[in-house]
């Protein structure tokens, strides 16, 4: 586990947070480029630059926030193609309460 901490604390460092949003940011701009080419490479693309800015930008989280209260099924979908663990939390605890209702 001591390679998870070097990880972490490379992670929390400032110029790589900085970096990693200005790659996400080159990642969302290049996927319509990408996207002309045949195959799901824009959206994937797309999906993993949009990962990166939601990570280190706390401006970016607040509108996606905003985003999902007020579309909540294509906020589901985006947390699905995030893979987002709190997604994952909520699904079961409907799962749950559906189950302990019936």
């Amino acid at each position: 586990m001591k390679w998870l901490t070097k990880v972490r604390a490379i992670n929390a460092s400032e110029a790589v947070r900085t970096g990693q949003l200005i790659s996400g940011i080159l990642l969302i701009i290049a996927s319509p480029f990408v996207g002309v080419l045949p195959g799901p490479g824009g959206t994937i693309v797309f999906a993993i630059g949009l990962g990166l800015v939601l990570r280190n930008s706390l401006w970016a989280k607040r509108r996606y926030v905003m985003f999902k209260r007020k579309r909540p099924k294509m906020g589901g979908w985006a947390d699905w193609g995030l893979r987002r663990r709190s997604a994952k939390r909520r699904d079961e605890r409907k799962k749950q309460a559906k189950q302990s209702g019936d």
